[in-house]
């Protein structure tokens, strides 16, 4: 009987490699790859547009004028800030809460309203709401020009004729001697330092104006040809008050020396007549208990 025959040890065989991919089929590897990330971004691009749509679509994410709460309009303010600053930055016809530019396109928008000095703050509340805190401008004098008055603040920027009555507008200092026109919209400074001045000292002189029964304050030009500045009285008495608070020359009473002196004189009836009284030198004695210029029974 035959034995199998067996097979001689060797060395185990191994089977070759395969061959490297070719180019082509590393281009379509890497194409298979592109078109799978290019698909998954468009579906999640789908997706995004359509919860966007949504929210943008849902009365909880959208802000309307009447979700916006304003904070910080002065009683001297007749116009509707809120419905104005919307308006004009065209925010008025809903705006998607979920914009990330949205609480600086408010503050631009109420910033830009000619009463508002600063926007204190804007905060966006859920559902669809916005608080804005604003500070508003005060009216410090009423410039006479041409045809009528444009009130002023103390900056000398131009306010809102149109919040003002003949009635409330003469409740207010009066500038006159002004030549000049604004020149810029309301909202901006007048543009001539003279109204500046006057604006400023009129914010100090404001509180004695009915007092002391003042008409009007006019600026002036002294010897020296330095701007000057006067307060007369509806009876036609002239007080100096001299150069704007801040613009003293040496040896002169402070502004708020200026001011403690008439509100001293407040304190009784201004003699219609005589010489005018002048600030600009310290008062001493009687005249400084308020005997300056008050008529005498």
């Amino acid at each position: 009987m035959n034995a199998n025959p067996r097979r001689r040890a060797g060395p185990a065989e191994v089977a070759p490699e395969p061959p490297p991919p070719g180019p082509l089929v590393r281009r379509r590897a890497g194409l298979g790859a592109l078109l799978v990330i290019l698909a998954a971004g468009a579906i999640g691009a789908a997706i995004w547009h359509r919860v966007a749509d949504t929210m943008a679509s849902s009365e909880d994410t959208v802000l309307h004028p009447e979700g916006v709460e304003l904070r910080g309009r002065a009683p001297w303010v007749r116009a509707d800030i809120r419905a104005e600053a919307l308006r004009d930055a065209s925010l008025d016809r809903g705006v998607p809460l979920h914009d990330p530019e949205l609480p600086k396109r408010l503050a631009r928008a109420f910033d830009m309203h000619p009463w508002v000095r600063r926007v204190v703050r804007v905060d966006l509340r859920h559902p669809a709401g916005a608080v804005v805190e604003v500070e508003c401008r005060e009216p410090a004098a009423m410039v006479g020009v041409e045809g009528g008055l444009l009130a002023v603040d103390a900056e000398g920027v131009v306010l809102p004729s149109a919040d003002f009555t003949a009635e409330s507008a003469a409740a207010y200092p009066r500038l006159a001697g002004i030549e000049s026109s604004p020149q810029g919209p309301e909202g901006a400074r007048w543009g001539d330092p003279a109204v500046e001045e006057g604006a400023a000292l009129l914010q100090l002189v404001g509180p004695e104006w009915r007092p002391l029964g003042l008409a009007e304050c006019r600026p002036a030009t002294d010897a020296s040809g330095t701007r000057s500045w006067e307060l007369v009285t509806s009876a036609g008495r002239t007080i100096i008050f001299g150069p704007a608070p801040g613009r003293e020359v040496e040896g002169e009473a402070t502004a708020a020396a200026k001011i403690a002196r008439l509100r001293a004189l407040s304190a009784g009836p201004i003699a219609p007549a005589g010489d005018p009284i002048d600030l600009r030198t310290a008062a001493t004695g009687a005249r400084a208990a308020g005997g300056e210029g008050v008529a005498q029974e």
